[in-house]
């Protein structure tokens, strides 16, 4: 019996032993688990502290371009709103004075401005200087500038005309270089203030019928990196925003002329309301965040374009880090989905012309 028990003894001591051993992988597991989450607590406690001080819209001077209709005048609606006071820029005169009749019903008090501007923001520096410089003295530095002027066109790469690609890039690039180059050394001065791009997201991904508009999209990301690594020693933040198609008259106008495939691709996302933008985009750019999405198509676009833009805060790095293999593969999907339009319209058109030949 003494030796059964002595057996018995040890084999119960070498379960004991072993189970230690195939509980480990376990306890690391957990142990790792933890230190994972103390990370991001931490991160979450002190992404406060190196984010940018909000900026405050209550007697703020904002300059909105392309102020006279669709995504520009609903974020001076909404920047009205907060009791800012406002500059429309835009080339249209009747359309900004009825645009600042639309402003003028946001106002939270009596002592709130709206200012009208005409001028081409994409022509001559010097003459969008001298306005800028108007703007000033009438209602003060600026604080925030709203580089909303642009134009989309959208067809095949061989049908566009060249001067076209030409016009894309002097409205949708030059249009907020210029309006930035003139209020860029005033901000300096103070050390601080808002510079806001309103791009799109053909600005962050290349898509059928946009080889004029996308390149001039994706151009204000390039200005916006180097920008904000400029300025950011100056307390000035840089926002780019990239709302998908919106439901304004330069969008009612583009779909005259767009391309089937452009269509059909370009209805996975929807539609946005110009409120809907604005409220998004203000809110962004006085926090001081680089990016501006819009819904779960938006964010994960952004997540998968961030290369090395700049981040407001870790947690948004964090976060970027952690969905990027996710998005990626969902990504796949969509580009496959994408060149399966493309090839289905190609058919149709083929199809549909050996019809008429045998006619």
């Amino acid at each position: 019996m003494s030796s059964v028990e002595a057996l018995g003894s040890a084999l119960s001591h070498w379960l004991s032993f072993n189970s230690w051993w195939l509980l480990l992988p376990f306890i690391m597991l957990l142990v790792v688990a933890a230190f994972i989450v103390a990370f991001v607590l931490l991160l979450y406690m002190i992404s406060p502290l190196i984010s940018p001080k909000p900026l405050k819209l209550n007697g703020a001077h904002v300059v909105v371009t392309g102020g006279s209709s669709g995504i520009g005048k609903c974020i001076a609606m909404e920047c009205y709103k907060h009791g800012a006071f406002i500059t429309l820029v835009a080339r249209d005169e009747h359309k900004l004075v009825q645009a600042k009749k639309e402003v003028e019903k946001c106002a939270i008090n009596d002592k709130q401005v709206v200012l009208c501007i005409s001028v081409d923001v994409s022509k001559d520096y010097n003459q969008v200087e001298s306005v800028i410089k108007q703007a000033q003295e009438k209602l003060g530095p600026v604080d925030m500038l709203v580089n909303c002027a642009g134009t989309a066109i959208s067809g095949k790469f061989d049908e566009v005309e060249v001067d076209r690609f030409k016009k894309m890039m002097e409205v949708n690039y030059l249009g907020s270089v210029y309006p930035t180059r003139a209020v860029i050394t005033t901000m300096k001065e103070r050390r601080m203030g808002r510079i806001m791009f309103v791009s799109s997201q053909a600005g962050q991904i290349g898509l059928f019928g946009y080889t004029a508009y996308s390149p001039s999209k994706f151009a204000l990301r390039g200005l916006a990196e180097a920008l904000q690594m400029e300025m950011k020693p100056y307390n000035i933040y840089v926002t780019v925003a990239y709302p998908p198609d919106t439901d304004t008259p330069g969008f009612a106008e583009e779909n005259k002329t767009k391309p089937l495939e452009t269509k059909l691709i370009s209805e996975t996302s929807g539609v946005c309301q110009p409120e809907q933008v604005a409220k998004v985009v203000v809110k962004d750019a006085v926090q001081g965040n680089f990016t501006s999405s819009f819904g779960p198509d938006g964010y994960m676009l952004s997540a998968l374009t961030c290369g090395m833009s700049p981040v407001t805060s870790i947690t948004e790095g964090l976060q970027q880090i952690v969905t990027m293999g996710l998005f990626r593969t969902i990504a796949l999907f969509y580009l496959g989905s994408f060149d399966s339009i493309v090839r289905r319209c190609m058919i149709q058109r083929e199809q549909s012309k050996a019809a008429d030949k045998r006619e």
